[in-house]
């Protein structure tokens, strides 16, 4: 799956690598989409899309910004995973081109048949998830193997919602975004599990501090709950014993992200920021855990501590820091990074507030909307100049 633009030599470096045009449309969509998103809602217009418009605000934020992320994040780490080459030139550029197909079709669905709907909906995911398998088997890379299967729920739970689109299968669509979300939650877990404590070790290493225990103990334990209690909620949504097991999720992911040590990281925000992600993720699944066991705390300030506050977060956060790192800047936050992450907090906390709220929410939601486009649209114009030019040899 490896090539480039042409046949004279090495591709542009926009195509070099996947995290810079993957985590440049991922930026550029998660402000694109909120604008579209909180227009439709204040003024009622909506787009000639098969999706109300609702429901194409949770596809596009689901299965349109995350897998780009997601994308540009897993074909330059299975670089290192495998020691290939990484994904780039052709068949990359051919990748980003079945993405924006995907949020196309999504925007003028209303004027297609819904097999080309869903068919152009559903390449980019497939051509994803087979490249991923690809480079990670012919590497024999069997401790990344398990990277693979979020991308296959993804793409499942992407089908359930674009089915829910034609009359009669309605009820799909409920499937569809808690299951993508629950896999993208999961994929969070495992990753932050990975990266958090690796990073923050090294960090505090490197200036003779503490740094957090060698090993993990607990660690399986939690994501195991974790895991577990995500999927349930997925079938059962109602159930107060999958409330249970996540509020159950929520304690032991709390006491494993205290070992971790994110206090000391304060002077970097750099690093701060992914402690900070994997706190709104607990914080996320024990309001989900409350959202299951009463109706009286509302479910939507729950989902949106998952969202904007764990997913936004994190996705900011990586995107940051693999920029920054493969382009060859220094590991450090500057003060435009780090008012993205106050940004991309602020409009966490907005949206909840919105949920809470009584007559102040749309006022609540229209802010949550700026800060956000704040924070992704601030990425884009800070972060571009990095990733369309070569390698910095700062």
């Amino acid at each position: 799956m490896n090539g480039s633009l042409t046949a004279r030599g090495a591709p542009h470096p926009l195509f070099s690598y996947a995290f810079r045009p993957f985590f440049l449309a991922a930026a550029l969509w998660a402000a694109i989409a909120i604008g579209l998103w909180i227009t439709m809602l204040t003024t009622g217009l909506s787009l000639p899309s098969r999706l109300d418009p609702l429901d194409w605000h949770i596809h596009e934020m689901l299965f349109g910004f995350v897998p780009a992320a997601i994308a540009g994040f897993l074909l330059t780490a299975e670089a290192n995973w495998t020691g290939r080459a990484p994904v780039n030139g052709l068949p990359l550029t051919l990748l980003v081109a079945l993405w924006a197909l995907g949020r196309l079709v999504q925007l003028i669905g209303a004027w297609l048949p819904l097999g080309l709907v869903i068919g152009a909906d559903l390449a980019f995911p497939i051509a994803l998830t087979v490249t991923v398998a690809h480079e990670l088997i012919a590497a024999r890379s069997r401790r990344n193997y398990g990277m693979i299967a979020p991308l296959v729920v993804l793409t499942g739970a992407q089908l359930l919602m674009d089915l829910a689109a034609e009359g009669g299968v309605s009820a799909l669509s409920g499937y569809g975004w808690r299951l993508g979300l629950a896999a993208t939650l999961i994929l969070v877990s495992v990753l932050g599990a990975r990266i958090v404590p690796s990073f923050t070790r090294n960090w505090l290493l490197s200036r003779r501090r503490e740094p957090p225990p060698a090993s993990e103990r607990i660690g399986p334990i939690a994501s195991a709950l974790l895991h577990t209690a995500l999927m349930a909620w997925v079938f059962f949504p109602r159930s107060p014993w999958v409330g249970v097991l996540l509020i159950g999720g929520a304690v032991l992911n709390l006491w494993r992200l205290l070992r971790w040590r994110g206090v000391a990281t304060r002077d970097e925000a750099l690093l701060l920021v992914l402690h900070v992600g994997y706190a709104w993720l607990v914080v996320g699944v024990a309001a989900l855990g409350l959202a299951t066991l009463t109706s009286a705390f509302p479910l939507a300030a729950a989902i949106h501590a998952l969202t904007a506050g764990a997913i936004g977060t994190m996705i900011l956060a990586v995107m940051t820091r693999v920029s920054r790192g493969h382009t060859g800047r220094a590991l450090t936050a500057d003060r435009t990074t780090a008012v993205m992450y106050v940004l991309v907090g602020l409009a966490a906390t907005a949206r909840i507030a919105a949920a809470l709220a009584g007559r102040a929410q749309e006022d609540l939601l229209i802010a949550a909307a700026l800060l956000w486009i704040g924070a992704f649209g601030l990425f884009a114009l800070r972060y571009a100049p990095f990733l369309v030019r070569p390698r910095s040899m700062e």
